[in-house]
């Protein structure tokens, strides 16, 4: 059977992000917000938050949580957690290019190359304009977005296997002739208690950008843009760099 979106996916997500360290994530994400933040509260929203794994690391450091994700599977998986580890974080089923909230945050992170999954950059910006409404003056956006470098050289037109006790996936990239698209396509073998594998697949696009490009945006909606640093770092972009991390505020 054939399904799309990312419902399927978000029963075997946690399982297939193993491999990111979130505490040390968190921990680095934490770090740039203290240093950056000049608004005085705690709110942060996590826009495009999935399974909640990142929500829950930032509530644990001290921060009041809003958890926003369009996919109703992966906000099942969160609430799920969030019930389990009874930790007050407020989970809201929204497109983050329509994202309203019901007040302002002082924070907010998007990480795990979310944006890079909008259809165009017109989403990008539209989600931009969103998060500068939604956030307090002195606040920040700290968000991670793939490098073009990434698509062309690293994801493009290849195929990965990951095998786990829930999930047999097959991942095949395809590189567009844009070279800043890359098309991806998951097989998911699910094995069932009749012993036959149950298949489905789910079709993702990923988008990259120039830095300079989500600069301009950025900074044309009314950010001030304090960093585009080398992942997980307070260095200047690599010509290899993988993955970029922006932090911008928002100035009176």
């Amino acid at each position: 059977m054939q399904e799309t979106g990312y419902e399927t996916f978000s029963f075997y997500y946690d399982a297939l992000t193993e491999n990111v360290n979130y505490p040390a994530r968190a921990a680095y994400l934490d770090g740039l917000v203290q240093k950056y933040k000049q608004s005085a509260g705690k709110v942060m929203l996590d826009l495009a938050c999935g399974t909640g794994t990142m929500t829950e690391e930032m509530a644990e450091r001290g921060y009041d949580m809003i958890g926003v994700d369009y996919s109703e599977g992966m906000l099942g998986q969160a609430m799920e957690k969030k019930i389990e580890k009874q930790l007050p974080i407020q989970y809201v089923c929204q497109d983050m290019r329509e994202l309203e909230l019901y007040g302002t945050v002082d924070a907010v992170i998007c990480t795990l190359d979310s944006l890079n999954h909008l259809p165009s950059f017109e989403d990008v910006t539209t989600v931009f304009q969103r998060v500068w409404e939604s956030t307090e003056t002195g606040g920040v956006f700290v968000f991670d977005m793939n490098t073009l470098y990434k698509h062309r050289e690293l994801l493009g037109n290849q195929v990965y296997v990951y095998e786990t006790d829930a999930v047999y996936c097959v991942w095949e990239n395809a590189l567009c002739e844009d070279s800043c698209t890359v098309e991806i396509t998951l097989d998911l073998f699910q094995l069932c208690a009749d012993g036959r594998y149950r298949r489905t697949e789910e079709q993702i696009t990923e988008r990259a950008y120039a830095p300079e490009q989500v600069q301009a945006a950025l900074e044309a909606i009314g950010f001030h843009v304090l960093g585009i640093y080398h992942a997980d770092t307070e260095e200047p972009l690599h010509s290899d760099s993988e993955r970029m991390v922006v932090v911008a505020r928002k100035e009176a």
